[in-house]
């Protein structure tokens, strides 16, 4: 978060206070799971996820960057300014197809705008068990609302009411969820104050420090020695880290004075008076029934894991299994304590625990631990057990293993050490089934092949840990690199036009239809001898595009440490690629249709306009940026015997095929104009031509016949936007002119006339409605917002330096530079020059 003035620790611990307190008010409204605040970025259209309550970070780092324009609940939250609520999967599925395909479980969620003035300031978003779409008393909608506008007037509070200073640009904050289980009665609880560094803690504390009841710590450091020496420097650090704002990501391992392991959990709070305080718990590491000693005596391996993925209770026969000692892995991540059951497979199955509360039973492969502990790759059937608090999982030593879950003959180098596995078994894992799933819906939305790209690159390498793109495409065999992302600068120039008869990686997997994967660098080097690489760790999968039996490229993934690639990875990924190949040749025939319809619209549009000493006119034209980019807006100015016609039209659609019967349009208004023939005349002519020729499509059309020597014009429109004149004196209408049906539609439509006088220096403004129309707004808004920017604009016009033109730039410059525009813009200005001596 960004606060105009300087960042103070205060400020910081204050945010955090805020978005916590209101991420888990929000568990308790809507009965949720997990809950968490998505707040606006330095980047414009991106949401980053600020905090995050009941599921550790790491599981949720796919979705901590969110941009605006995805199809995503948080993004239709916060674009719509309106609450979004998903009862089950069901309703995910069909209204949010790419979400529900990256969280595949049965769980329903609700986001809140949080509001912020012009636009919201973020969103709360909460997870939550599924319930039937017509049962909703577990959803407190009207209290979502209460404390999503609360948070909001806080956050612009803690800004002083500077909306756009607001922005969140770091990691989340990641904390624990209420604890409901038994093992509450075993915490203990404190308040430390920075300020005096005294601390307030209750009894239950006292006696789990090993402090006699009554007796007080007194300080800071008093409390550090009350747990042990040698933790007192961690931990004061801790304690003024987090009342800056920044605590402990897990909950610090300490030993108390009797050598007894205790878990340290701290946060930032504010009390009432605005003062920063640091909360702390203490507690034991293990749920009441595994520390009392009753799992200590099972003969198959109990670990527990709480919602935040710490572990929690350790059994010794789950340390033999595991292969370290108790100690090590209490009070640890599982990421560190077990990063061999970590990765997209068992994620996808951790996830699906916390936010379904279904059992999962998967085996796994316990990574070679050298000659001194057991046999190294042992396979384990692991099951997990959901519960309010605490996850219990069980490990067992498999009897037998699935085959075609094993590594491919050949598959290992000799002598190469075998990294984590990766593979699951059974029919547990859904991450193959959504991730094509995924990629395929965000591919069809992609139409160019920096879009496919895009999409490759924000859906593909996070799933994978991938850090590094590349990809080609072939064009007269030769690969020539279309998109690149990780890479060092200017590494890949050199393999830019490569001919298919290299052998290189990138081309040897195109021409042999074969996926080349190298688990380490080495690897890669001793293949390809000579061969230029860009780091000396990490592995690389090169992949073959191929549509249809036609060879469109090649992808290349890179990843910053060596990996294995298990056999259902390389199937995943070998079927990406397929997905990939596809839309880039989709893409590549667009590429070619748009290119062609540039083409036939630069040659049609004019590329002058016709010329009277009285009278000035400047003409603007912006493509789409959606679809083809391309449509059928145009502009005109033709000589109509003494005087001219001021003519602009919008043909629906786009494309080639709009282009055209645009060009086809203006040639017959030009034709109709240059007979002077009356506005109603050429109306009439073009539609009768339009309906004749049957394009299949329809038009709007406003045609203006001005004399240049008194300014009398005569106007008809066929359902196109009205005319704004804004006068010398700066008053700026809307003209009232009537108008007859669009072209193309019934042959015996009629266009009526209207009179209206042009005025030296006043300015006539014809435009179609790509220019004021905007999703979800009215068209009359947006007529009203660019007669006022034409009222202020036009004020140069006649000035010493002033120019139409400046001004048809200034009223298109917010669409020339806006990220999306969902229709074509065009745009004609008039205006008359006084006589000579006026």
């Amino acid at each position: 978060m960004a606060v105009s003035g300087e960042r103070t620790a205060g400020t910081r611990a204050r945010l955090a206070t805020l978005l916590v307190d209101a991420s888990t008010a929000a568990l308790d409204a809507a009965g949720g799971r997990v809950a968490g605040v998505y707040l606006r970025s330095s980047t414009p259209g991106l949401l980053r996820l600020a905090v995050l309550v009941g599921l550790p970070g790491p599981l949720f780092r796919p979705w901590w960057r969110l941009h605006v324009g995805r199809p995503f609940p948080v993004a239709d939250a916060y674009r719509l300014g309106v609450p979004v609520v998903l009862p089950d999967a069901t309703e995910t599925v069909r209204r949010y197809p790419q979400f529900a395909a990256g969280l595949p479980f049965p769980f329903g969620s609700v986001h809140v705008p949080v509001p912020g003035g012009a636009e919201p300031l973020g969103v709360l978003t909460v997870l939550r068990p599924a319930v039937p779409a017509a049962v909703d008393e577990l959803l407190d909608q009207e209290l979502l609302g209460r404390l999503a506008e609360g948070l909001g007037a806080e956050l612009l509070g803690l800004a002083d009411g500077a909306e756009a200073a607001l922005a969140w640009d770091g990691d989340p904050l990641c904390a624990r969820p209420p604890v409901t289980c038994p093992a509450e009665t075993r915490v203990g609880r404190f308040t430390w104050d920075p300020a005096t560094s005294s601390v307030d803690a209750d009894d239950r504390l006292s006696a789990l420090l090993g402090v006699r009841p009554g007796d007080s710590p007194g300080t800071g450091p008093a409390l550090a020695d009350a747990l042990s020496r040698d933790e007192a420097e961690r931990i004061l650090a801790a304690l003024r880290g987090t009342a800056a704002g920044k605590p402990p990501p897990t909950p610090l391992s300490v030993r108390s004075v009797a050598g007894v392991l205790r878990l340290l959990d701290l946060w930032p709070k504010a009390d009432p008076g605005a003062k920063v305080l640091v909360g702390g718990i203490v507690f034991e590491p293990g749920p009441a029934a595994a520390a009392d000693g009753a799992a200590d005596l099972l003969p198959q391996g109990v670990f527990c894991l709480d919602r935040m993925g710490l572990v929690v209770y350790v059994n010794p026969a789950a340390a033999r299994l595991v292969g370290r000692e108790r100690r090590a892995l209490l009070g640890r991540p599982l990421w560190e304590a077990m990063p061999w059951l970590t990765g997209p497979p068992y994620d996808d199955h951790l996830r699906g625990v916390l936010l379904s509360h279904e059992p999962v039973h998967v085996h796994v492969r316990r990574p070679p631990r050298g000659a001194a502990g057991p046999a190294g790759g042992d396979w384990l059937a692991l099951t997990v057990h959901p519960g309010p608090d605490i996850l219990t999982c069980t490990l067992v030593p498999a009897s037998h293993v699935d085959a075609a879950a094993e590594p491919e003959a050949g598959g290992q180098p000799p002598g190469e050490p075998h990294p984590p596995e990766d593979t699951v078994l059974g029919d547990h894992s859904l991450a193959p089934l959504y991730r094509p799933i995924a990629l395929a819906i965000a591919l069809a939305d992609a139409v160019t092949a920096r879009q496919v790209s895009a999409v490759v690159m924000r859906e593909l390498l996070p799933a994978f840990g991938g850090r590094r793109l590349a990809i080609y495409l072939l064009q007269d065999r030769h690969l020539y690199l279309a998109w690149e992302t990780g890479f060092p600068q200017g590494f890949l120039a050199p393999f830019d036009g490569v001919g298919l008869d290299e052998r290189i990686p990138g081309v040897e997997t195109l021409t042999t239809g074969r996926p080349l994967f190298f688990e380490s660098m080495r690897l890669l080097a001793d293949m390809y001898p000579g061969l230029a690489l860009d780091a000396e760790e990490g592995a690389r999968a090169f992949l073959p595009l191929i549509a249809s039996g036609r060879p469109v490229g090649s992808c290349i993934l890179g990843f910053d440490r060596p990996r294995r690639f298990s056999t259902q990875e390389r199937s995943v990924l070998t079927s990406l690629a397929g997905l990939i190949a596809q839309a880039m040749e989709r893409a590549q025939r667009y590429d070619s249709e748009a290119a062609l319809a540039r083409g036939l619209q630069q040659a049609l549009l004019p590329r002058r306009l016709s010329a009277h000493p009285r009278v000035e006119t400047a003409g603007r034209y912006l493509p789409g940026t959606q679809g083809m980019d391309v449509g059928g807006d145009w502009y005109d100015v033709v000589e109509a015997g003494s005087g001219l016609a001021l003519v602009i039209g919008d043909v629906q659609g786009h494309g080639v095929q709009a282009a055209a019967t645009m060009g086809q349009l203006r040639s017959a208004v030009r034709a109709f104009a240059l007979g002077d023939r009356p506005p109603d005349e050429v109306l009439s002519g073009t539609n009768r031509l339009l309906i004749d020729l049957d394009p299949g499509q329809f038009a709007s059309c406003c045609y203006v016949r001005l004399d240049p020597a008194t300014g009398r014009a005569r106007a008809a429109r066929a359902g196109h936007p009205p005319p704004l004149l804004r006068r010398p004196d700066g008053r700026t209408t809307v003209l009232d002119i009537p108008g007859g049906v669009v072209l193309g539609v019934d042959p015996r439509a009629q266009y009526p006339v209207t009179g209206l006088r042009l005025e030296p220096r006043a300015v006539l403004a014809l435009y179609t409605d790509g220019l004021v129309e905007r999703p979800g707004t009215d068209i009359d808004d947006g007529i009203a917002a660019l007669a006022l920017a034409l009222s202020r604009a036009g004020a140069a016009v006649g000035r010493r330096g002033g120019s139409l033109a400046g001004v048809a730039d200034r009223l298109t410059a917010t669409a020339r530079t806006a990220s999306a525009r969902p229709d074509d813009v065009a745009l004609l200005l008039a205006t008359r020059r006084p006589a000579q001596g006026r």
